[in-house]
């Protein structure tokens, strides 16, 4: 039997990234994978690729800042499905600057979409999952959160409170049946990273004890571990996927 056999997954910020791996192998496992994202020509584009394999999904556009755009996903997703099993608060962006330069806007922008975010979607499954008695829900921090990342204030802010809301909801939630943890990615081969100079790129791999970035793979195998009945056990967790950097 597949891993996420008949469970309902939301996977916001999965229009591309490792967002898109992760809805690629929920529904590879079983799941019916809402890919929920602000960018619709990606998300169509991608839900058709997926679908064209076989396999089951469907793009819903959200604006994960916006509680009534999350709130209607929501309502959406009951409507059709019947139930939300898991959530992947996986939608993130950056605005990095140096404190000194960091406007305000900027400031804002990534804590609405990296923090606020994940307050209003996962507020918004819970009914779905108090009435089951179950649900798994998964929260993407960063080590960036954990030990500071020069130009990301506002960054490393909502990645480190994602860690303390992971803790509050899972205290909160384990006796009505939920799970709730995070992944803690190092620095990873997504479009984040792009930009980066190759130089800076190398010293990146040589602070990492297995002297290379991420996959988007390595990230979306640790959201499976923690949406699978595996992970029953798990709770209140921030699993570190970063190669070693912060033993």
């Amino acid at each position: 039997m597949k891993r996420l056999q008949d469970k309902v997954a939301i996977i916001t910020g999965a229009a591309n990234g490792i967002g898109l791996e992760a809805a690629t192998i929920f529904a590879r496992e079983g799941a019916m994978v809402i890919i929920a994202d602000f960018n619709e020509e990606q998300g169509l584009y991608n839900e058709k690729k997926l679908l064209e394999k076989g396999l089951t999904c469907k793009f819903i556009q959200v604006n994960v800042a916006d509680r009534a755009s999350v709130d209607q996903l929501v309502d959406d997703v009951v409507r059709d499905y019947g139930k939300i099993d898991i959530l992947v608060n996986n939608a993130g962006i950056t605005r990095d600057a140096m404190l000194s330069k960091m406007t305000h806007a900027e400031f804002q922008q990534v804590i609405d979409v990296n923090l606020t975010g994940v307050f209003h979607c996962t507020q918004a499954v819970l009914p779905s999952m108090v009435a089951q008695g179950k649900g798994k829900i998964i929260s993407t921090s960063s080590v960036s959160g954990v030990y500071g990342n020069v130009g990301q204030t506002n960054y490393a802010a909502a990645k480190a409170a994602i860690i303390g809301m992971t803790k509050t909801w899972a205290k909160e939630l384990a006796r009505k049946g939920i799970n709730v943890n995070a992944v803690v990615p190092g620095f990873t081969e997504t479009s984040m990273v792009e930009a980066v100079p190759d130089k800076v790129i190398q010293k990146m791999k040589e602070q990492i004890p297995m002297q290379r970035l991420g996959r988007p793979i390595d990230i979306a195998n640790a959201y499976l571990f923690l949406a699978s009945d595996e992970s029953d056990y798990v709770n209140g967790h921030a699993l570190h996927v970063d190669g070693g950097i912060m033993m």
